[in-house]
This record gives structure tokens, C-alpha cells and sequence, in this order.
């Protein structure tokens, strides 16, 4: 029988919490709001001052809009279609009777 390395389907699954993340979070929320719940309070409070309500929104925004990743676009279109097109345009125009 072979001694560690990696095995199919071993260890933590990703994302799955460790039990002091699970304490951790279960503590937070055992007061009544969870940070980023006071967070958004204080956003939405029309009595807090903006600059406030503007760094409660900057500091929830990465925990409820994730970041949008790069994507890189292709495209098959070259010059010579671009200008045989533009050429096909202006040639009837340009023609007398």
C-alpha cells in the first residue's frame, strides 16, 4: 500500500470552511448583523453622512459584485474586406451616367 501523495477525491473539498472559519462566522452573526449586514446599514442610512455611506458601499462591494475577469476577443476580419466593401460603396456613386 502506497503512502501519501495525491489521491482522487482525499482532503478538504474547496470553498468548504474550516471549523474555526464556521466559529468565527457563527460568532459574528450570533450578535445580530454580520459585518458586511452593518456595512450595508450604514450605506443605506439616509442620516450618515455621505462620505460614510460611500466607504460602507466601497468596502461591501468585493463581498456582493464579484471583479469581471479579461477576456481576450478574436476576430477573423482583416483590411482587404473593410476596403473592397467601402470600394463596392463608393464605385456606383462615384460613376457618372
Amino acid at each position: 500500500m502506497t503512502h501519501g501523495g495525491v489521491r482522487p477525491n482525499a482532503g478538504r473539498k474547496p470553498g468548504a470552511a474550516t471549523k474555526k472559519t464556521r466559529e468565527l462566522a457563527d460568532k459574528a452573526s450570533e450578535g445580530g448583523l454580520t459585518p458586511l449586514e452593518f456595512m450595508l446599514s450604514v450605506m443605506r442610512d439616509t442620516g450618515a453622512e455621505r462620505s460614510e455611506r460611500l466607504d460602507m458601499a466601497k468596502a461591501a462591494a468585493p463581498y456582493i459584485h464579484p471583479r469581471l475577469s479579461n477576456v481576450e476577443a478574436t476576430t477573423n476580419s482583416s483590411v482587404e474586406t473593410v476596403s473592397e466593401v467601402r470600394w463596392s460603396i463608393v464605385d456606383p456613386l462615384t460613376e457618372g451616367p
